[in-house]
């Protein structure tokens, strides 16, 4: 299959690239740039990918994509504090630019579309949620997600069959590192303090699933029948790996020699939420969950020792999405509206 994973240079995208290419697929990549500048580390063994498309998703037209089979999309500004940092061009990349996309694909002939989507739209649930639970996004990001998910739907015939994967929190080590995310985060405090003083009581519940995990999902969808993936949406993760976010903290501290751990008062965040995993499980062929919080933590320790982590590198920009964009954009490298500009 001839596939377009946009977002490749990211944190997911750096891995799952290189996967989707050891399997068979013809690969191309497309991203912005963004976090470009800096790599936790690099893996000569993966297969590289050949090329990478250096666009915007907004400035995609039908011509771009001919002759592609499937688009994985994942170029999305990715997690709720940059979302809210610009609510107005949130909307505008990651609801009207994936909206605009995706009508493109399907006037490109692709057939395929598999959107990742996030399990942050249930924000704040009573019990365990399903795909059939009510959404109650808390953020502009999350808004996004269900918007996308609405209006995709809504493009979908016998010739286009999108799919949507409503990732749960994601962790594990990738060339593209993330550090703004709950486990890595901890984990890197762990590493360079030896300490994690939470600032909060860690209570609320979020359920977690490794990036090779989400890799693993994308790659059964492209391999599945149509029918059985025509405009569904599954959870992706572990019906058992969903965690009070003081358990994640513990098994952190435990895997770490010598790290202490300390709590705050109840946090202001009011998101909290269990998630149901077992249709994932059920009806996607191929599809289960091999990592876990305890080898993710220990995966993590391992890359520190080979990198020789530091806390200059932990608190670097370019593992922090926020940080980032905000360097970026104070060097005047991109306008308010998250383009390029010219040098």
């Amino acid at each position: 299959m001839k596939v377009l994973v946009t977002g490749s240079d990211g944190y997911i995208g750096s891995v799952l690239a290189p996967w989707l290419a050891a399997s068979g697929h013809a690969v191309t990549g497309l991203d912005s740039g963004f976090y470009n500048h800096a790599r936790l580390y690099q893996d000569p063994s993966v297969t590289q990918i050949p090329a990478t498309i250096r666009r915007d998703i907004r400035s995609i037209e039908p011509t771009d994509l001919e002759g592609f089979d499937a688009v994985v999309h994942l170029a999305e500004l990715s997690n709720d504090p940059l979302g809210e940092h610009s609510p107005e061009v949130t909307f505008e990349i990651n609801h009207q630019g994936s909206v605009r996309l995706a009508a493109a694909a399907r006037a490109a002939g692709v057939t395929r579309f598999v959107y990742t989507s996030s399990c942050s739209v249930y924000g704040v649930a009573e019990g365990v949620v399903d795909e059939s639970s009510p959404v109650n996004p808390q953020t502009a990001y999350a808004q996004c997600k269900v918007l996308v998910e609405r209006d995709l739907t809504a493009l979908a015939c016998d010739e286009f069959v999108p799919t949507f994967l409503r990732n749960a929190t994601a962790y594990g080590a990738s060339p593209s590192m993330r550090f703004d995310i709950v486990l890595n985060n901890l984990a890197g405090l762990a590493w360079t303090q030896r300490r994690i003083a939470m600032t909060s009581d860690g209570t609320p519940w979020r359920p977690l699933v490794h990036l090779r995990d989400i890799c693993k999902a994308i790659a059964c969808v492209l391999e599945a029948p149509a029918d059985a993936i025509q405009s569904q949406v599954f959870n992706v993760g572990a019906s058992n790996s969903n965690y009070q976010v003081r358990d994640i903290a513990e098994v952190v501290a435990e895997t770490f020699p010598g790290c202490e751990l300390s709590y705050g008062p109840p946090s202001g965040d009011n998101r909290s939420y269990r998630v149901n995993f077992d249709k994932i499980h059920d009806q996607l062929p191929g599809f289960s969950c091999d990592w876990d919080i305890e080898r993710g933590a220990a995966e993590l320790l391992r890359v520190f020792q080979r990198v020789k982590m530091t806390e200059q590198l932990f608190e670097h920009s370019a593992f922090t999405r926020l940080k980032s964009l905000s360097y970026l954009l104070e060097s005047d490298q991109i306008d308010e509206r998250f383009c390029w500009k010219a040098l």
